[in-house]
């Protein structure tokens, strides 16, 4: 499991007369090949089974809406793989954002989560419209994510053009110096080539967690790195037709073991411990996607038993149905919001959202007599699970 392998190449740089190292990673496939023995292989099964049984649970087509699932979990995965890059926001915080409410964290935290948003859609209806997984398209998400916020002076849909580091105050005390700048278009070729080669016969999901390394660790853009790279895993396993639709997201998976991700990141590096990386790799979407199943059963059932609970309440019980299921889809709303989305005049809606709260099912949190704000709150509970912000 510990093979030792080289996995790149240090070069000697320097910037202003001071000197540093930085590693230029070895093109993928891994050499020697990968060691695929029994605890590898028992980890690859798992994975592939969960996989499977996301892709095959029909998760979308018992939703009440089939976009339902989906917005959900772009933005749970937004304000996760954001809250590994140290942002606050938390899901209720974009939700907030979204209705033009404010948030109750720094503006830039939650900007920064919408961003994300905005970089994922994008990257997954361009893959929808047969646009190829490719280093144009890493830079087009780029510009999503770095057009507003504290990112926004990084050069947004641009590769680096000067040395970056990771962690230390300058590249001759860091933990990690990427390729020089000089390398940058050689490493980025040869990563985009093997998103595309089938000569290696390795699997997808293999592919994605050797991909998912490789863009760490070249490291192209001066900031949005470990966010484009955790959004790469799931392009990956949907280009393939693994994922049908892209409801694999390791974010949680990175931050509830995010310690451990580092430091499996820089043993293959140091050791060439891929067989270690990928262990913790398969691990991580056998874990995730049974919680995505998991999770998808507990808000149908939620939605369902609810539904029941509204059924008995008589002529105002049909207004309150259409209330309900704008719920399902904007957890977070208003009564404008609600009264335009089910046009439904506004003294019915509210009525009906009235009923909600006395039932406890919905709950208003603004406490003002005006521009009230209600919250789904059970469903937003649910989905939240895991979301809060890393101390």
């Amino acid at each position: 499991m510990n093979q030792k392998r080289a996995t790149g190449r240090y070069v000697d740089c320097s910037v202003v007369g001071a000197r540093y190292r930085a590693f230029v990673p070895n093109p993928l496939p891994p050499d020697p090949p990968l060691a695929f023995d029994t605890i590898l292989i028992a980890s690859m099964e798992r994975a592939s089974r969960a996989l499977g049984r996301l892709d095959g649970y029909g998760i979308l087509d018992r939703l009440p809406n089939q976009n339902l699932f989906l917005y959900s979990y772009v933005r749970k995965e937004a304000v996760l793989s954001s809250q590994i890059e140290g942002t606050q926001s938390s899901l209720s915080d974009l939700l907030l954002f979204e209705l033009d409410e404010a948030p109750g964290v720094p503006m830039s935290d939650v900007v920064e989560v919408s961003n994300y948003v905005a970089a994922l859609n994008h990257g997954i209806e361009r893959i929808r419209d047969g646009f190829p997984l490719c280093l144009r398209l890493f830079r087009e998400m780029h510009e999503k994510l770095l057009s507003r916020g504290r990112g926004a002076a990084k050069q947004p849909g641009e590769f680096r053009t000067s040395q970056n580091w990771i962690g230390g105050s300058r590249p001759g005390n860091a933990a990690y110096v990427p390729p020089p700048p000089e390398q940058l278009d050689d490493c980025l070729a040869r990563l985009e080539y093997f998103l595309h080669e089938q000569d290696s016969g390795l699997p997808t999901l293999i592919k994605a967690a050797l991909a998912h390394v490789q863009f760490e660790t070249i490291h192209p853009f001066l900031d949005g790195n470990g966010r484009l790279g955790r959004l790469l895993i799931t392009l990956m396993l949907t280009v393939d037709g693994l994922l049908q639709q892209p409801l694999l997201y390791l974010s949680l998976y990175f931050k509830s073991h995010r310690a451990e991700y580092y430091e499996q990141l820089q043993r293959v590096r140091i050791h060439g411990d891929w067989e270690g990386w990928l262990v913790f790799f398969l691990d991580g979407v056998a874990d995730i996607a049974q919680q995505a199943v998991e999770t998808a059963r507990i808000l149908l059932q939620l939605f369902d038993n609810d539904r029941e609970r509204i059924r008995p309440m008589g002529r105002i019980a049909a207004t309150v149905l259409a209330a309900h299921e704008h719920l399902q889809n904007h957890p977070l709303t208003t009564i404008p919001e609600a009264a335009k989305a089910t046009e439904i005049n506004r003294t019915s809606i509210t009525r009906a959202f009235d009923e909600m709260a006395e039932i406890g099912m919905v709950e208003e949190i603004t406490g003002q007599k005006r521009n009230r704000i209600y919250a789904y709150r059970e469903y937003l509970d649910i989905l939240a699970d895991g979301t809060d912000p890393l101390n």
